[in-house]
């Protein structure tokens, strides 16, 4: 039989998760805690167990999707051997793993300083972690002659516009079917 810090642990994980998917498919800007607590089934005590207050709950909950998504991610860049298909297994694995949420989520992140430096970092990292493999893909003669600083700028600015809403609003794609197009658009053109 589990120990009673054992249960605390897994109702704490299991109310964070369903968090997360809440705030991915609503949004959080017109949420109460009372409205989370109800939608959870848990009282406000026991949100105020996970944090203090709405915005430390918030931004707890947007920390916890994207240190998963990152492990999922990884996982997939890990199973692929060549950098082309580590390139497009990356940026795919991004979309699949942004595409739960909702545009909802994407704006109350945008508006909200603290989730959107959360975003910002983690777009920071995934730029780096392309211009690595980019690197890659050079030294093994699988990419093209590119300059690889220009082609991780040209990636990173565009993961910058992606996670700032400015593709969305320009193009109408949401953050996963951006990702999903800038996979196809690098994949192909660094071949060349």
């Amino acid at each position: 039989m589990a120990s009673p810090v054992r249960r605390g642990a897994a109702r704490r994980d299991e109310l964070s998760d369903a968090l997360v998917a809440l705030l991915l498919a609503e949004g959080f800007a017109h949420l109460t805690l009372d409205d989370v607590a109800a939608r959870l089934r848990c009282s406000k005590r026991t949100l105020y167990g996970l944090a203090s207050s709405k915005e430390q709950l918030v931004t707890a909950a947007v920390v916890r999707f994207f240190r998963a998504a990152t492990t999922h991610v990884e996982a997939a860049v890990a199973a692929r051997s060549t950098p082309p298909e580590r390139l497009a297994a990356y940026l795919r694995a991004v979309a699949a793993e942004l595409a739960p949420a909702s545009a909802a989520f994407f704006e109350d992140v945008a508006s909200f300083a603290p989730a959107a430096e959360i975003y910002q970092r983690n777009t920071r990292a995934a730029a780096r972690r392309v211009r690595e493999i980019i690197g890659e893909g050079v030294e093994s003669g699988d990419f093209g002659d590119v300059h690889v600083g220009f082609a991780a700028e040209v990636v990173a600015s565009t993961m910058e516009a992606i996670q700032a809403r400015r593709v969305a609003a320009t193009t109408g794609l949401d953050d996963a079917e951006a990702y999903e197009q800038l996979a196809t658009l690098l994949v192909r053109g660094l071949r060349s």
